[in-house]
C-alpha cells in the first residue's frame, strides 16, 4: 500500500516513465502499471495446499508429542530434531529432517505454542536508584564455618556495587550497610534527605 502510494505521488508530481519509476522503487514494470491503474494492491493470488505425503501419517503424532511438551520442564521438550529422530526410530519414518523441522515450526504457530518473549529495556537515572540485597552466607574463620551476612548495594545506572559482611542479621547492621554504602558512594547526604523526604 506504501509502496503504491509513493509510485503514484512521483507520477503526479512529475512526468515520469514507467521504466523510471521501477527502475527508482526497485519494483518491476508491471507493479508500476498496477499502481497507477488502482491505488489499492491485487489481492495476492490463493494458492491450493501442497499435498505432504511424506508427513502427513505422522502429524496427529507430532502434534501430540508438542502438546504434552508443554507440561514438561523447558530443557526437556523435544526439538525438532529429536521428533525427526523419534519418528525414524519408533515409526520408521523417511520423511527427511528439513520436512519435519518445516512442519514443526509450522504447527507450534498453528498450536499457539510458541510465544515470544518481550522485554522492555530500563533507563535510570545516575545516581538517582539502587538495588540493596542483605543475604547469609558462611566463611571459614579460626578454622570454624561461621554463618555471615552480607550487605550488598549496587547502583541501578553503573553497576558499581558495595559490599560489606555482618557477623548478624540485626536492623543495625542492615542500617549500617546503608550508611556505609551511602558513605562509599559519596552521596550520604543527597540520598539520606531523599529517604527522610520519603519516609516522611
Amino acid at each position: 500500500m506504501e509502496l503504491f502510494e509513493k509510485i503514484r505521488r512521483d507520477h503526479r508530481l512529475g512526468e515520469v516513465s514507467i521504466r523510471e519509476l521501477a527502475d527508482r522503487h526497485g519494483t518491476h514494470r508491471r507493479t508500476v502499471r498496477q499502481a497507477l491503474e488502482d491505488a489499492v494492491p491485487p489481492p495476492r493470488k490463493a494458492y491450493p495446499a501442497r499435498p505432504r505425503p511424506a508427513i502427513e501419517e505422522y502429524v496427529a503424532v507430532i502434534d501430540v508429542w508438542l502438546i504434552a511438551d508443554e507440561k514438561a520442564p523447558r530443557k526437556q521438550r523435544h526439538t525438532a530434531r529429536r521428533i525427526w529422530q523419534r519418528l525414524v526410530a519408533e515409526h520408521q519414518a523417511t520423511c527427511s529432517e528439513v520436512t519435519v523441522s518445516r512442519h514443526v515450526a509450522r504447527r507450534r504457530i498453528e498450536l499457539g505454542l510458541l510465544r515470544q518473549e518481550v522485554s522492555i529495556p530500563q533507563t535510570h537515572e545516575a545516581g538517582a536508584e539502587a538495588e540493596v540485597d542483605f543475604g547469609e552466607f558462611y566463611a571459614t574463620i579460626a578454622g570454624l564455618v561461621v554463618k555471615c551476612w552480607m550487605f550488598v548495594m549496587r547502583l541501578s545506572h553503573s553497576g558499581k556495587a558495595f559490599h560489606v559482611a555482618f557477623a548478624t542479621q540485626a536492623q543495625e547492621a542492615f542500617l549500617e550497610g546503608h550508611v556505609l554504602a551511602f558513605e562509599y558512594f559519596g552521596g550520604y547526604a543527597g540520598v539520606n534527605s531523599a529517604i527522610r523526604a520519603r519516609t516522611a
